[in-house]
């Protein structure tokens, strides 16, 4: 799950009439997050999210023609990756960025690692996380390494992408199976031994 260039950009639905009310928007969104946290992407359907936000049917559909648009809509608006403060060293900037690994999943979280298995085969949903999560990750790893780079540690371009294609995988896996977070000590050993491996590897045995 690396692209979404197979999904329209995602925007609201404007029917003619009156101008959509924001705040029946931002109660409409927020209720869909609500029922992908706790129930998963199998349970989101206008029914349910018209009755928890006492609003009527039309009014979703003005806004998003199926749930999978409205999905892509909600978790477009995540911030799940932060970019880490500057450690001094590329492994402090890479345990700080797998932090959230020491932590259950939160209401975000949970919401986006419902679309994981429906997205392979839904270009919105694809379309979400990829604005969710793998673009600003992509962004991250990026000033993370550039910042290695002005250490004087300079990481390749093939070792950069290789790096990034962990770490996605990784991430995802958090989502999908990671039923007890890890801890300090295991986020510290993963970055030790499976990401700085990638940026850093050993070098060649002599003849």
């Amino acid at each position: 799950m690396t692209t979404a260039d197979d999904a329209p950009a995602p925007t609201l639905v404007r029917s003619p009439g009156r101008p959509l009310s924001p705040e029946l928007s931002d109660q409409l969104t927020s209720v869909a997050v609500d029922i992908l946290a706790d129930e998963g992407w199998g349970r989101l359907n206008s029914d349910r999210v018209a009755a928890r936000a006492r609003a009527g049917k039309a009014g979703i559909y003005r806004r998003w023609p199926t749930m999978s648009a409205l999905a892509r809509h909600a978790v477009t608006g995540f911030q799940l990756v932060r970019t880490p403060g500057d450690s001094g060293s590329l492994r402090g900037d890479l345990t700080e960025l797998l932090g959230p690994w020491t932590r259950p999943l939160n209401r975000e979280e949970r919401a986006v690692a419902s679309l994981v298995g429906a997205a392979r085969h839904d270009p919105e949903l694809r379309a979400g996380l990829d604005a969710a999560v793998v673009q600003p990750l992509a962004a991250v790893l990026a000033e993370i390494t550039d910042r290695s780079a002005d250490r004087g540690v300079v990481v390749p371009e093939n070792r950069r992408a290789l790096l990034g294609t962990l770490v996605q995988a990784l991430w995802w896996e958090r989502c999908t199976a990671f039923a007890v977070p890890l801890t300090a000590a295991q986020v510290d050993e993963l970055v030790a031994e499976v990401l700085l491996p990638v940026v850093e590897p050993a070098p060649a045995l002599s003849a």
